[in-house]
């Protein structure tokens, strides 16, 4: 069941306000210039989607690793990782007004795209856009900490990539057919945000408490 939260918070980051508006740009990247085509834009929006998989999925080792050494710190791990989601899900809502996750528009070349050029782009997007998804990329890397197992933190962020990268290869796909439904996403703005930042408050409120394993566990 984690792991579907972790593949939930991947979709809520392709909707967020930061993200959503660029995608039209990340299209025309995956179409690599000219007229766009499916096929090209399939394979340069698999390249980008694998991209930032790999580094997501290589964080997950790392705070997973990181919870394994705590093992014996597990109820401070969970506090504190708790907290922390907690505060994520605060400055979602606007409660806390720290531009934290605010991510700025970046020009791209479109030039000569193919799988590989588009690979580097997603690795390079994993990390230059970690404001704009930081905090429901930052909710699965606790989640993933607090799993204490190295393969288990990889299996955490490989969900929450493939919730942001379907979309993301959908998108690239059939965007001639998702106007209307991007448009709507953009007018409830405000609705989603309180629905996300409340979610992520929930859930950090369970991880600090020790009841969201429970919680999975009696759901599983």
């Amino acid at each position: 069941m984690q792991y579907v939260i972790a593949f939930l918070e991947g979709i809520v980051t392709f909707i967020s306000p930061c993200l959503l508006p660029m995608l039209p740009v990340y299209v025309s990247y995956f179409a690599g210039g000219g007229e766009r085509t499916t096929g090209k834009a399939l394979k340069g929006a698999l390249g980008f989607v694998s991209g930032f998989t790999v580094v997501f999925v290589m964080l997950g080792a790392l705070a997973g690793t990181v919870g394994s050494f705590l093992r014996e710190y597990q109820t401070a791990v969970n506090i504190v990782s708790g907290l922390i989601v907690v505060f994520f899900g605060l400055n979602f809502l606007g409660v806390l007004k720290l531009n934290l996750f605010q991510g700025g528009r970046r020009s791209v070349k479109t030039d000569n795209m193919g799988f590989f050029p588009a690979f580097l782009f997603g690795m390079v997007f994993s990390v230059g856009w970690t404001p704009c998804v930081g905090a429901f990329l930052g909710s699965a890397l606790m989640l993933a900490s607090q799993q204490a197992h190295i393969v288990k933190g990889m299996l955490m962020l490989f969900a929450y990539s493939l919730g942001l990268g379907i979309p993301f290869v959908l998108s690239a796909v059939l965007i001639d057919y998702l106007k209307s439904a991007f448009n709507w996403v953009k007018k409830h703005y405000r609705v989603i945000n309180i629905v996300c930042g409340s979610l992520l408050v929930v859930i950090g409120i369970l991880m600090a408490t020790g009841m969201l394993g429970r919680f999975l566990s009696l759901l599983g």
